[in-house]
């Protein structure tokens, strides 16, 4: 059976199964409860940098969840929007895709070009920890732009209705990327802000407006959008930091955020 294959473990996060199901546990942790969210926000960069943060993301699903994940990552290779059909490859064990969701979802299936993106696959070993259960629709974005966001959030919505499966959206978005933290802190908060009230057309605008480096806005936006279609009422952050947290040098930080979609 063709597999997707882990191209960065060993690298973002540890490669031993041990050590892995260690570091998440210690993550969940030091998590506190919160309300269910539709949807998420988590980063994507090394455990040692952002795992924390993503984990409190996670803990705003209950661990219960058996559903399906539509896992939106943006391309760091220049590739298009896609979808993988295939099962994903974690240090803990195979994460199944529901390939019933994908089937009706209208996305082009595209697997070697998911081969080498680390954006979708950092988010698998906190599924396959916390959900053992779930299944996952690994989606990779390529154009970020609000239409083709909206295009992808109807494609989402659509199969769903079709499928009628309870899902999960999780957006897989690291924030600014190498600048001084407070530039960091100014720009990603006063985007973030705007997502409390799930106005994707401003977060749009606040991107630009502060230019916000953030690579997974669109991914953002699709998730936002079908929350909407689902029921969500407002954006909860729920924390962020930045790498300067952990390395100390706050002249050149790259900000992640946990955001939940209620």
């Amino acid at each position: 059976m063709k597999t997707r294959s882990c191209a960065v473990a060993g690298m973002f996060y540890p490669k031993d199964p041990s050590h892995l199901g260690q570091l998440l546990e210690g993550f969940f942790t030091r998590t506190v409860p919160g309300e269910n969210a539709l949807g998420i926000v988590s980063p994507h960069a090394g455990y040692i940098y952002s795992g924390q943060i993503a984990a409190h993301a996670f803990s705003r699903i209950p661990p219960g969840f058996s559903g399906t994940f539509v896992v939106i990552g943006p391309s760091h290779h220049g590739y298009l929007t896609s979808v993988s059909a295939v099962p994903w490859e974690t240090p803990l064990g195979i994460v199944d895709t529901d390939t019933e969701f994908v089937g009706a979802l209208d996305i082009g299936i595209d697997e070697p070009s998911q081969e080498q993106e680390h954006s979708i696959e950092v988010q698998m070993p906190f599924i396959k920890y916390r959900f053992p259960r779930s299944r996952v629709v690994p989606v990779m974005m390529g154009e970020q732009d609000p239409a083709h966001a909206a295009a992808v959030a109807d494609k989402i919505v659509a199969a769903q209705r079709l499928t009628k499966r309870e899902i999960r959206v999780v957006a897989s978005s690291d924030f600014s990327h190498y600048v001084p933290e407070a530039q960091a802190k100014d720009g990603d908060l006063y985007a973030i802000e705007a997502l409390s009230t799930l106005d994707v057309k401003e977060f749009y605008r606040r991107i630009r407006e502060k230019r916000v480096t953030a690579c997974g806005y669109g991914p953002i936006s699709v998730m936002v959008a079908v929350c909407l279609c689902l029921g969500a009422r407002k954006g909860q952050l729920i924390r962020y930091g930045t790498s300067g947290d952990v390395t100390g040098d706050r002249d050149q930080v790259v900000g992640y955020a946990a955001i939940a979609v209620i």
